[in-house]
């Protein structure tokens, strides 16, 4: 390694920054016992998480047998965050908790300097992994009894390392490395990009997480499908029957046309946790909604995916001669409505923009500066502006 690991986590005294007055609805939260909920119930609401789900009788099998399964996400603390990273993760998280699941969230502090994340400096890298967990827990992740553990990747793989480097060594030694090459996708690069040693690493890396952590479930988005997969094939390879059930989630995509996914790195194609209102505003005013045409179209996928999720219902205020208020409970109803010219994107962008702002506003007390204050968001800032070249003013209000 080129930068020596702490030994430990960063510390743990750091004060939360939830707002206990700041009341949203936490969607999918696991208030009500999971035990009250039939098989199907809970498959139900755990395969509604994934676009993709390998394999489906695996995990009813999975759920009728195991009581409370490990689910697996991780995370590199590269930068800011976006909103399917701090909204829709949080729905997902919700959803697993409520349905008996307990989740395993990596920080994968090593992971975002072996990538060179954050310019590789580890100490930005530990910082923002701290800032983007108090993140979750003001916009309402249910971390109540114990269901919701973050373990960083740099000290559980020390404590352990006798079993993790043999488990990294082993599915490196039974993968060529073309095979390792076609995972590259899951550091946000290409096949063809020129990688560095440490970056073949990484995949044999994530792939012996999944094990390490004892996984039942890889819960992660379709751009981490390729290491997955990997991990069931390196299964057939030792003869383990019992394989990690893949439910891979929707990526949500950038605003403008075109756009797969968002980008951290083009701040007009996402939305940002720590936006306040005018920016929400201006960038869903500019974000692309062709009348008529739902396929692509990134307005109605944040509906779908993030405000139908966390509200149950969207509502559109409009002029009476252009039909009315009306509130939809079904994203099925939407489209049929926007599909035939019935809404219109004029109508449904500022509609949009409300339900998102009313989402975020739990971060904008967040965002505020007060005298108590943790001093991690002020040297978070600091490390963003360094590495990142955005002024502090985009995180902390004076």
């Amino acid at each position: 390694m080129a930068t020596e690991a702490p030994s430990q986590a960063p510390s743990q005294d750091l004060q939360s920054l939830s707002i206990a007055e700041a009341k949203v609805q936490e969607p999918g939260s696991s208030s009500s016992s999971s035990n009250q909920l039939s098989l199907e119930e809970k498959f139900k609401i755990v395969r509604s998480i994934g676009e993709e789900c390998i394999q489906e009788d695996e995990l009813r099998n999975l759920l009728e047998k195991k009581p409370e399964p490990v689910c697996y996400d991780g995370f590199e603390p590269s930068g800011r965050m976006h909103i399917a990273q701090g909204v829709m993760k949080t729905i997902n998280v919700n959803k697993l908790t409520a349905s008996g699941c307990r989740v395993k969230i990596w920080i994968a502090d090593w992971f975002a300097q072996l990538n060179n994340k954050m310019g590789g400096d580890l100490k930005k890298i530990e910082t923002v992994g701290r800032y983007l967990i108090e993140i979750w827990k003001a916009v309402g992740m249910d971390l109540e009894g114990g269901k919701v553990e973050f373990l960083w990747s740099s000290k559980e793989i020390n404590s352990r390392a006798s079993e993790y480097w043999p488990l990294v060594m082993d599915i490196a030694r039974k993968n060529k490395l073309p095979r390792i090459i076609r995972c590259s996708q899951i550091m946000g690069r290409t096949e063809q990009d020129e990688l560095t040693a440490a970056q073949i690493l990484y995949p044999c890396m994530q792939c012996a997480d999944i094990f390490f952590l004892k996984a039942d479930i890889c819960q992660l988005g379709m751009d981490q499908r390729k290491v997955n997969v990997l991990a069931r094939e390196y299964c057939d390879d030792i003869k383990r029957k019992n394989k990690p059930i893949i439910l891979s989630h929707h990526m949500l995509p950038g605003l403008q046309q075109g756009q797969e996914k968002m980008s951290k790195s083009d701040p007009s194609s996402s939305i940002f946790m720590e936006d306040d209102e005018a920016e929400v505003n201006l960038k869903i005013k500019k974000a692309y909604c062709p009348p008529l045409i739902v396929e692509g179209n990134p307005c109605l996928e944040y509906i779908k995916y993030l405000i139908f999720p966390w509200f149950k219902e969207f509502t559109v205020e409009r002029n009476a001669d252009h039909g009315g208020n009306k509130t939809f409970t079904t994203f099925e109803e939407l489209v049929a409505d926007y599909a035939s010219g019935v809404l219109h994107p004029g109508d449904l962008k500022p509609a949009l923009s409300k339900a998102l702002n009313k989402i975020l506003e739990v971060c904008s007390h967040f965002y505020s500066i007060s005298s108590n204050t943790p001093l991690c968001l002020l040297d978070l800032s600091l490390a963003f502006t360094h590495a990142l070249a955005i002024s502090s003013e985009n995180f902390i209000s004076a």
